[in-house]
């Protein structure tokens, strides 16, 4: 979507009906609009509009319907009332710390980053992304789910990676944990993976499963190694200046909120694996249990290559 095209897409947004209440968010996502995460999402719209008298609405726009994430960020940064559900890879662009996050094998589970969203290095880094870009990180508990390796061949190891062209999203921690593990990185918007799968300008995608269903991606690849080298959390990013706009009262429903919504989806999401998994299946697609030690022993260097290996112990052991 063009610069100027999203802009007033976001204006319109923001703006619409603004008779009826005195602050407005729109929310975009990525993601379609029957995943776990994106139904949470209308329900906390709901509950933010009954607490706060319809002085605070929130619209939620899934499927990058304001853009793809990267450009409702800019918008974001340029004042636009709207929020973006992101991962911290990308937000290192503005806050480099934040990047580990997203890096391989950093949890053994997704409910392990409660920790590190407790700790001060964390709080210290979301308060620096404000001060230094615009941007406020709401929150980071939406767990979308553990990514793996979508192939139209059959992958066991590292080396059956080799040549494989590999979807990714594009900031510095994912190409190098895809590179790493063995593939080649190809960085595109996740709206068109399946076109690229299809059209076999990638051969493959790393994604977590709800998300590749929703993208109907079983109908395109034919292989999953379940390699689980990155359990996706995610966050919601805001404008700074908009969010410290907002009274005291409707600043603390916003916030509690979506994060009961981050917390209802990532269980949602946890819960929803299996059958998800059984679905693909019944479709053709076949699941591949892979050693994810030879990945892990693959990715390690990613972390002292950008930087990261002097905040992992701090980060898991929540200091």
């Amino acid at each position: 979507m063009k610069k100027t095209a999203l802009v007033t897409a976001l204006v319109l947004a923001v703006g619409a009906n603004v008779a009826h209440a005195a602050y407005r968010l729109s929310l975009s996502s990525a993601l379609s609009s029957q995943d776990p995460i994106v139904q949470a999402m209308e329900e906390a719209s709901e509950r933010i509009a009954e607490r706060s008298d319809g002085e605070l609405t929130v619209r939620v726009f899934p499927s990058s319907q304001l853009g793809s994430d990267e450009d409702v960020v800019e918008q974001i940064r340029s004042g636009a009332n709207a929020a973006v559900l992101i991962d911290a890879g990308r937000l290192s662009e503005y806050q480099e710390e934040l990047g580990i996050l997203s890096a391989p094998y950093l949890v053994e589970s997704h409910e392990d980053y409660e920790r590190i969203t407790s700790s001060d290095l964390y709080r210290k880094w979301v308060e620096s992304l404000a001060e230094g870009s615009g941007l406020r990180l709401l929150n980071y508990n939406w767990f979308q789910g553990s990514r793996h390796m979508l192939t139209q061949k059959l992958v066991e190891t590292p080396e059956d990676l080799d040549g494989v062209r590999v979807r990714t999203i594009n900031s510095p921690v994912w190409l190098r944990t895809i590179e790493s593990m063995g593939a080649t990185p190809t960085p595109l918007p996740w709206s068109d993976v399946y076109s690229a799968l299809q059209l076999e300008a990638v051969d493959g995608a790393e994604a977590q499963l709800t998300a590749a269903e929703g993208q109907n991606l079983h109908e395109v690849i034919s292989h999953i190694a379940l390699t689980g080298h990155i359990h996706l959390m995610t966050g919601l990013a805001t404008s700074e200046e908009w969010y410290q706009s907002l009274p005291d009262d409707l600043r603390t429903i916003l916030d509690e909120e979506l994060r009961r919504a981050g917390d209802r989806a990532s269980q949602a999401t946890a819960d929803a694996q299996d059958a998800v998994r059984e679905r693909m299946e019944a479709e053709g697609v076949t699941f591949t249990e892979v050693d994810t030690e030879l990945f892990r022993e693959r990715v390690d260097g990613v972390y002292e290559e950008l930087g990261y290996d002097q905040y992992r112990d701090q980060l898991t052991s929540g200091e």
